[in-house]
């Protein structure tokens, strides 16, 4: 099922600035399949890269990366990627949650529907979230190349295209729509 965009075609794109952070302890750049695709994605829909790194899967190194790019002003959107399991040190949710302004709830609950005609019901141990923290946007996603592919083709895409009516995130950041 495709969610309804309703492009509006009175409308431009606006680009954003995002910024891609891989939470692992063994991926390196080479490795980072799931980074990859989401810069890919992000670029081809016209957004900017603004920064990219891989961290190790520490909830406090995580939260320092993520720290700094909540207060950069020219960050409008933060995508992770790893860590949010159930086993060993996943910890993305517990590092990102406390960062956090407000939590979209209907994130991880629109990922955990659409992830479940791909894994069943294993997509109950997925801990995926997104936010709002200082105006800008954060997204938590799995390490799973194909989840971080689901969530942005059917949900982050969408919501961070200004011509996706009825409303969108980029509504919501005025830095953006002041220039």
């Amino acid at each position: 099922m495709t969610p309804p965009t309703n492009n509006s075609t009175d409308r431009q794109l606006i680009p954003v600035n995002i910024s891609v952070l891989t939470a692992s302890d063994t991926r390196t750049e080479a490795e980072d399949k799931s980074g990859k695709a989401l810069v890919e994605r992000l670029t081809a829909a016209g957004h900017q890269l603004a920064d990219k790194k891989i961290t190790k899967d520490d909830k406090y190194q995580i939260r320092s990366v993520v720290s700094a790019w909540i207060a950069d002003p020219k960050i409008q959107v933060i995508i992770t990627t790893g860590g949010t399991g159930v086993s060993g040190r996943d910890g993305t949710p517990e590092a990102i949650s406390p960062l956090l302004d407000k939590i979209l709830d209907g994130f991880g609950e629109m990922f955990r529907v659409l992830s479940y005609d791909d894994i069943g019901t294993s997509t109950l141990q997925s801990r995926t979230l997104a936010g709002v923290a200082n105006g800008t946007y954060v997204f938590v996603l799995p390490g799973s190349t194909g989840a971080c592919k689901l969530a942005w083709e059917k949900l982050i895409c969408h919501q961070l295209d200004y011509r996706t009516r009825p409303c969108n995130l980029v509504e919501m950041m005025p830095r953006l729509l002041e220039v």
